[in-house]
Order: structure tokens, then sequence, then C-alpha cells
């Protein structure tokens, strides 16, 4: 039997992506197959598409980190009814060391990213473990429930556990439009902060208004650094949450207050920024970097999910045979949320 699947067989632009037939996997000893409703894309995605010295693929490779689905078959021993609707857990790990055991299983040295080290999910189907299965969010739909999973898991680590964001804390979150921001804004504001967010252009900060921003910025007209020490006093925020990089990180230590924290879990705009280490040691600014979350954050962000306290937010949703588009449409920065593929029925 074959499945449809994406795959790129070199790094390059959206043309690498092709479709071809590959055999459909079958599970092993604590495996579950899934056969895939819908992937949503990330910026890892296009970093793993573009190469670097980081990736090391097995050709043909599948992106996609972000699964939601139903299970099909079974490997044995396993306990997962077939015909269970799911969402996949995207990182793996060992299960075994300390790390794992004690709970920070994203700590593994033996961490891979599903779609980024390991095969993903632009494709029919995909075997995981079965303790990589997280339970389903019955109101949403298999699009939404994709769009539900890294950026907020990753998000809820920046700001519960790396920011530690408290009632009435100013928090900023830079662009506000991205699968990071959307699940930033909401978090922050479950956690009582008042949330400053910064995007582009004026109809994405209309939308970032809608999801619960208290103030926002458009950083292509005005200095987001000085606007924030003018709503704070001069005092500066609390925090930031930070996934652009380069220049944008830079002002970032501008923007905080003394003894703030800046959380950092990737570099769009840039992997090395020019910084002055005074105004870190000085005014004893955090800088905490964050990468995914654990397995039991996931856990609590697809409760919150589930309760409708965090919504999942959808640009656009294509057809698997479409993800070079897809890919286009998140390198354009045209999207306000996630871009989701849609797979099969």
């Amino acid at each position: 039997m074959t499945m449809q699947a994406i795959v790129l067989r070199e790094h390059g632009g959206p043309d690498v992506l092709r479709s071809e037939a590959l055999p459909v996997p079958e599970p092993g000893p604590g495996e579950v197959r899934v056969r895939i409703r819908a992937v949503a894309l990330n910026h890892l995605d296009l970093w793993v598409r573009k190469g670097g010295p980081a990736f090391h693929l097995e050709y043909p490779h599948r992106l996609g980190s972000d699964i939601a689905g139903v299970v099909d078959a079974v490997g044995p021993g396993s306990a997962t009814q077939v015909g269970s609707k799911v969402v996949v857990q995207p990182g793996l790990s060992c299960a075994r060391c300390a790390a794992c055991l004690g709970g920070h299983d994203n700590l593994c040295r033996f961490y891979r990213i599903l779609g980024e080290n390991t095969q993903g999910g632009y494709a029919e189907a995909i075997v995981v473990p079965e303790q990589n299965l997280a339970p389903y969010p019955e109101r949403l739909d298999f699009a939404h429930a994709a769009a539900s999973i890294l950026p907020f898991l990753t998000a809820w680590q920046m700001v519960v556990h790396k920011a530690r964001v408290a009632p009435g804390e100013d928090v900023l979150v830079q662009g506000a439009g991205s699968g990071i921001g959307v699940a930033a804004i909401q978090i922050a504001k479950l956690f009582g902060a008042r949330v400053i967010a910064t995007a582009g252009t004026d109809a994405k900060l209309a939308r970032a208004k809608a999801l619960g921003a208290d103030e926002v910025i458009n950083y292509t007209t005005t200095d987001f650094a000085a606007a924030c020490r003018t709503l704070t006093g001069k005092r500066g925020v609390d925090a930031v949450i930070e996934h652009v990089g380069g220049e944008v990180f830079v002002a970032s230590i501008k923007a905080v207050r003394n003894g703030g924290r800046i959380v950092t879990c990737g570099a769009t705009a840039g992997f090395h920024p020019a910084i002055d280490l005074r105004h870190i040691f000085f005014r004893q600014i955090e800088v905490l970097g964050s990468t995914m979350g654990s397995k039991a954050d996931l856990l609590a962000v697809l409760g919150h999910v589930a309760a409708g306290r965090l919504e999942p937010v959808i640009h656009e949703v294509l057809p698997l045979a479409e993800a070079a588009r897809a890919h286009r449409i998140l390198e354009d920065r045209a999207a306000f949320g996630r871009v989701v593929l849609a797979v099969g029925e």
C-alpha cells in the first residue's frame, strides 16, 4: 500500500516540495499509526526546507510538526483504540533519562521534533510512539486542532515557566500575527497580564486587539521600545516574548525594565544581534532561551483549548498538494495565525 506525501529531496525554495507516493508505514511495538487529517505549518518548516548545518535529513524528507488525525493501526501491546481522534505531541524523547522522568522531556539529549530531524506530517499517515498521543479537543475541527499544538506549547513554556508572568505585569509580545504571537497574547492574558503587542500592519494589530491585547504598536512606523517606555511610565515592560531576533532582539533589551525577563525561541530576522552586554549585567536583565515544551505542558494547553479559554487562529486551510503555496504565504508574512494543510477526507 502507498500513501501520498509532499517531500523534499534537496534544500531550496518552495519549488523543492514535490508530491510522491510512499509506502504506508506500519507501527511496531509501542507505536501507533495516525491517519492524518490536518497538519499546520510553522516557520520551522521553512528553515528545514531552506537548509543549514544543523539539518541532517534522510531523503525523501517530510516536513510538518503539528498533526491531528485518527488512529487507524496500532502496534503490539498498544492500549489505544483504533478510530480514536488524536493530536500528536511533536517532540520525541527517550522517556528514560533524568530529564524525561523529571517531566522535562524537551531537555532530553535525544530530543527530536517531527518534521525537523525526523519524518513529519506532510503525508496521509505517520507512525509515532503511543506516548506521543494527546487528547483531541472535541469542540474543534481537525484544522483547528492541528493549529493548537506547537506554537501554544512553545508559548506556554515561554510565558508560564520562563517569563513567570504574574497578574498585573506588563508583557510585550513580538510578532502578534505569528503562531507564537497569537498564542502568547492569549496565555499572558490568561495569567492576568497587560499585553502590549507588535505587528507590521494595522490590520494585524486590530486582530491582536480582538484576541485580547491591551495595547498595540506598529513596528514599521513606531519605535516600539520607546512606546513601551511611554506606556509603562518610563519603567519598561516586565517581560518580552520574543522570536524574531536580529535588531528586534536588540530593541527588546531597551523595552524591558531593570530586572526584567526576555524569553526567546527563534530568530526569523537574524541569528547574530549586536548586543551591548552592559545592558544585560548592569540592568540585571534575564535572557532566557526556550524550545518547545514538555508533554505535561501540552496536556495543560489542550485542557484550556478544550474549554475555550485558548483559541487557535487559522489564516487559511489549503490542500496538502498546495504545500508550496502555503510556504510562500508564510515567507511573505501575509498570515495572521496558522496556515494549515488539509489531508484526506
